[in-house]
């Protein structure tokens, strides 16, 4: 199964997978080389994923999956602006539009993964945990105990994600770590992608009442994440 996976980080939705080809796209430099040294057969692009998406959607993937930056949509967002006074930022639209574009233009399985955010998502998403997922097909079920990064320790979550950033200097690898989707939904989300068949998709469709449409490390050019 050929997957691209767009703002890949250091690769937790990526740990438990088996029989792919993935592509992963990530800007920073120096976590693109976790990344890479996690998943060495994987190719790893260090640049823009909102724009590779652009440029690469019709290059035969069977799965995009797309995890745009979340701070401006958290519920932790509205907290630091009600109780800490910080200055309130406009949410990115940048998942939105990669949500449309999607709907509209990928011919294989996709899903977006964010946050849940603190408004009413503009599209209907699906809910697991603290996650939010747009994607053309069902995804099971799964229930999944709340995250409490903020408060853990870092080798305390380096053994529940299973990685090992001890080597890694310079780094935030609380943010790291807090922005891995859990290896297990990671799985279940591919597992999903595989198995689902039309006439599911489009009972799911009919109950939103929406249309929905059926290893090397490089780098490329393009503007940075916002």
């Amino acid at each position: 199964m050929k997957v691209l996976n767009l703002y890949a980080g250091i690769g937790g939705n990526r740990k438990l997978w088996e029989d792919v080809e993935v592509t992963a796209v990530e800007l920073d430099p120096i976590i693109a080389g976790i990344y890479q040294d996690n998943f060495p057969d994987d190719t790893v692009i260090v640049g823009d994923a909102h724009q590779y998406l652009l440029d690469h959607y019709k290059d035969g993937f069977d799965l995009i999956w797309a995890s745009p930056p979340c701070p401006t949509h958290s519920r932790f967002k509205e907290w630091q602006v009600k109780i800490e006074s910080q200055s309130p930022v406009y949410p990115s639209m940048i998942l939105y539009q990669e949500i449309l574009f999607l709907q509209t233009f990928c011919k294989g399985k996709y899903c977006v993964e964010n946050v849940i955010s603190y408004y009413d998502p503009l599209i209907k998403p699906q809910t697991i945990g603290r996650h939010y997922f747009w994607a053309n097909f069902i995804i099971r079920e799964h229930r999944i105990g709340p995250s409490k990064i903020q408060f853990g320790k870092i080798n305390e979550w380096e053994t529940n994600l299973g990685f090992d950033l001890s080597k890694y200097k310079g780094i935030d690898k609380r943010k790291i770590l807090r922005n891995c989707t859990e290896p297990e939904l990671g799985k279940l989300i591919l597992d999903c992608a595989r198995g689902n068949t039309q006439a599911a998709l489009t009972a799911f469709s009919k109950s939103l009442g929406t249309s929905i449409k059926t290893k090397q490390l490089r780098t490329v050019t393009g503007s940075s994440k916002p």
